[in-house]
C-alpha cells in the first residue's frame, strides 16, 4: 500500500497561530521581550510592531544594536543550548504582537518541517548580510551617510510591499548610538535633511525616497555649509593643534628679530 501523503506544512500559518509549545503574546511599548543576562529558553517571531535590541556594558553604558520589525525572529540564541544567557535585551518600541516559541518546539519544527527550516535559514542569512553591511557602513562611510542609511532601513525602503515612510518613535540619542557619533551631529544632519526635503519631522519622522541621494551620491547641495564641531575625528583635532603651534612659533621668531 502507498504511504499516506503528508499534509503540506504552512510555515506562516504556524507562526501566526498559537499551538503546542507556542503562544501569541502582546508587549506594550517600552516593555521587554527579554533582558540581557536572562536564560535563553525561547524564540520570538514578530507579527506586528517594532522593537530594538540593546546591550549594556559593564560600566552601565547602553547601545542600540539594531531595530526589529514584522517578520523578524529574535532570541535565536536559545537554539545554541539550554543554559545560554541572553547577550542583549529586546524591547518593544511600539506595541508588539509576537509568537513566543519554546526552545524544544523550535528545535522540533526545524528538524521536521523543511518549509520552516528554509524560512528560518533565509532569515539567518539575511541578518548575517545585514550585519556585514552595517560593519562596512561603520568603517567606511561618513556619519551623515550612516544616519541616512539607518533612517532608510527603519522606513523599510527596498522591502517588498508598500513602504512605511513614518518610522517608529526614536530619540536622537538612540540614533547617535546606532551610527557611532554624537547627538549634536545627528541633530545637525537631521535639520539638514529636513531643509533639503529628504525628511519631515513633526513629532514623528517621515522619510522620503529622495533621502537615497545621501547614500548614492558623494556630494549634495550645500555640501560646504557650516558643519558641526568634529568630535569623532582625532586626526582633525591634531591637525588643528599643529597649525596653532606653527602660528605661535612664527610669532615668537618675529619678536626675537
Amino acid at each position: 500500500m502507498a504511504e499516506p501523503v503528508k499534509d503540506s506544512f504552512d510555515a506562516m500559518h504556524f507562526l501566526a497561530q498559537a499551538g503546542p509549545g507556542r503562544k501569541i503574546v502582546q508587549i506594550k511599548a517600552k516593555e521587554h521581550l527579554f533582558t540581557q543576562g536572562s536564560m535563553a529558553d525561547c524564540v520570538y517571531y514578530i507579527l506586528s510592531g517594532r522593537a530594538k535590541l540593546t546591550v549594556v556594558s559593564t560600566t552601565g553604558k547602553e547601545a542600540t544594536i539594531t531595530l526589529l520589525g514584522v517578520g523578524d525572529f529574535v532570541g535565536e540564541d536559545a537554539l545554541v543550548g539550554a543554559t545560554v544567557q541572553r547577550l542583549y535585551s529586546a524591547t518593544a518600541i511600539t506595541v508588539c504582537r509576537a509568537t513566543k516559541i519554546e526552545r524544544a518546539e523550535m528545535v522540533r519544527v526545524l528538524h521536521e518541517e523543511q518549509p520552516f527550516s528554509d524560512l528560518f535559514l533565509k532569515f539567518v542569512l539575511t541578518r548575517s548580510v545585514r550585519v556585514q553591511a552595517d560593519l562596512v557602513d561603520q568603517l567606511f562611510n561618513s556619519s551623515e551617510k550612516r544616519l541616512a542609511r539607518t533612517l532608510l532601513l527603519m522606513a523599510e525602503f527596498g522591502q517588498p510591499g508598500e513602504v512605511e515612510t513614518l518610522i517608529p518613535p526614536i530619540t536622537q540619542e538612540t540614533l547617535a548610538a546606532m551610527i557611532g557619533t554624537t547627538r549634536s551631529r545627528v541633530s545637525f544632519f537631521m535639520n539638514r535633511f529636513r531643509k533639503l526635503g529628504f525628511i519631515e519631522y513633526n513629532g514623528r519622522i517621515r522619510v522620503h525616497k529622495s533621502l537615497l541621494n545621501v547614500v548614492l551620491r558623494d556630494k549634495l547641495p550645500d555640501q560646504n555649509a557650516e558643519r558641526p564641531e568634529v568630535v569623532d575625528a582625532p586626526h582633525v583635532r591634531l591637525r588643528g593643534v599643529k597649525s596653532r603651534a606653527k602660528a605661535v612659533s612664527k610669532t615668537v621668531q618675529k619678536r626675537r628679530l
